[in-house]
């Protein structure tokens, strides 16, 4: 049984997908089950992956990592999402961007931050 924004990833071809509508049954692609794709917390790497909320005058800025994250064609990271009171709100990037996004909400309690880095995967945190 899948649930709401949970994110899987094809072992074959490389698709990710979020899940808008929970449903009982198994997300599948190249005929295989996807894998649902585990959200780290805990930086161990010399790359940092964890998310940093701040909360700003019109919302919040998640940036990827306490060290800025590599931005370059090889490594980089693909999106960040905030979840504010269970809507989310998603900024893609490309490498060259800087590994950071703003979002204008207000009057949010329930927040939390997630990103994609193309090679080390998903990662979350609680604001």
């Amino acid at each position: 049984m899948t649930k709401q924004l949970q994110v899987y990833k094809c072992n074959g071809c490389g698709q990710i997908v979020q899940v808008l509508h929970a449903a009982e049954g198994d997300l599948a692609c190249c005929g295989t089950p996807m894998v649902l794709m585990t959200e780290g917390t805990t930086d161990a790497a010399k790359e940092k992956h964890v998310p940093v909320i701040t909360k700003t005058a019109t919302g919040y800025k998640v940036t990827v990592g306490s060290v800025a994250h590599p931005m370059e064609e090889k490594h980089w990271i693909e999106w960040i999402e905030l979840v504010a009171d269970g809507v989310s709100y998603m900024r893609f990037l490309k490498p060259g961007d800087a590994p950071e996004a703003e979002f204008c909400i207000a009057g949010a309690k329930n927040v939390y931050a997630r990103e994609l880095c193309n090679l080390h995967g998903h990662w979350r945190a609680d604001a």
